[in-house]
């Protein structure tokens, strides 16, 4: 049996080809891509403007691959982990971190990562294949359900801070977050709510500002010198940090967009004063008002790090404040579940 198309690969113009083939009006074409984006439809009977003909006709020869929800974890401290299974039976992990009245996602790129990062529970697993940009805008579409199902608020905030790097899916997610900020055919955020979260790839992040995009970047620093960088993340050695520097001025320069720096604190490696004093300069010599991210550090088992104790976070946050910089230290969330930062590995679900 010949495998059907996944009808959300099919662009406006591919649609309208097809409804002309069929001998149906191509202002249907319109139609179909509102029930599978602003609607979100699960299935083709669902898109009851449509002839009844014609929903058979796609369901014959069109797949429609929403993922689905199929573990939910809830923290102590009201963080919820939610494992995605794919069409083809991969599972991704995404997380919904109450706030306040801040709701945020944190969802993934990838079915595992490449990086190898030695910190980081994804950096064990091997990378499998890249999420299209279908699966990227299901988990904001879920995501968002659930904050409003569990909490009764509305998501305000999404970070591509989850499962896999980004930037080594650069059309897919571009086009995932293309659909979440469409305000006729998707979820119609404003870009301002999302950030992208890269360990940095330079000539990607140059290419971010080429493409003039409207999120947030944020750099997964964790070291501010290339020894002790090329030591929990391999992709330093071909990506140094004066390579980073360069490419998040021009990005800056391009964009305007804010630039986070997100830190993880390890003890007795990399939370000491000469450490704080060579990000200070580091964040200084870049020339753009980023902001800087301490994170707790969350232990997993494949790595011999430990979190640094609360009081040396304190020291190195006013180290980098004496030095004029705005300075945050994120406390880690959803450790219970395994949903904190670093900790999404998909203990449960691996395919």
């Amino acid at each position: 049996m010949e495998k059907r198309k996944d009808i959300r690969k099919e662009g406006p113009d591919e649609l309208k080809q097809w409804l002309l083939e069929k001998g149906e009006k191509s202002f249907r074409a319109k139609q179909i891509q509102d029930w599978l984006w602003k609607n979100w439809a699960s299935s083709f009977s669902e898109m009851v403007n449509l002839p009844a003909q014609l929903r058979e006709s796609l369901a014959a020869e069109f797949s429609l691959n929403r993922l689905r929800v199929s573990e939910l974890q809830k923290s102590n401290d009201g963080t919820i982990k939610l494992a995605f299974t794919l069409f083809d039976g991969n599972v991704v992990e995404g997380v919904l971190i109450p706030s306040g009245e801040r709701m945020t996602a944190c969802i993934s790129s990838q079915v595992g990562c490449s990086l190898t990062c030695k910190f980081c529970a994804t950096g064990y697993m091997d990378r499998k294949r890249n999420l299209d940009a279908a699966e990227i805008y299901d988990q904001a579409r879920e995501i968002s359900s659930i904050a409003l199902r569990e909490y009764q608020l509305p998501l305000t905030n999404i970070v591509m801070m989850g499962m896999g790097e980004p930037l080594l899916n650069y059309a897919h997610v571009l086009e995932g977050i293309r659909r979440i900020t469409d305000p006729e055919g998707g979820m119609g955020w404003s870009p301002k709510r999302i950030t992208l979260s890269t360990a940095g790839i330079a000539k990607m992040i140059q290419k971010l500002a080429d493409d003039e995009v409207k999120f947030n970047l944020a750099l997964s620093l964790h070291a501010a010198d290339d020894e002790k960088r090329n030591q929990i993340m391999p992709i330093n050695e071909s990506n140094s940090l004066q390579s980073l520097k360069e490419a998040l001025r021009y990005f800056y320069q391009k964009t305007r967009n804010q630039v986070t720096f997100e830190y993880i604190a390890f003890a007795s490696f990399n939370e000491g004063p000469e450490d704080a004093a060579k990000l200070a300069r580091f964040a200084r010599s870049t020339g753009i008002p980023a902001k800087i991210n301490i994170l707790e550090y969350n232990p997993i088992d494949a790595a011999q790090f430990l979190r640094a104790q609360p009081e040396r976070l304190d020291a190195f946050k006013n180290i980098l404040e004496k030095e004029g910089l705005v300075v945050n230290i994120r406390r880690s969330r959803g450790k219970d579940i395994d949903a904190a930062c670093g900790q999404l590995a998909n203990k449960n679900s691996a395919v």
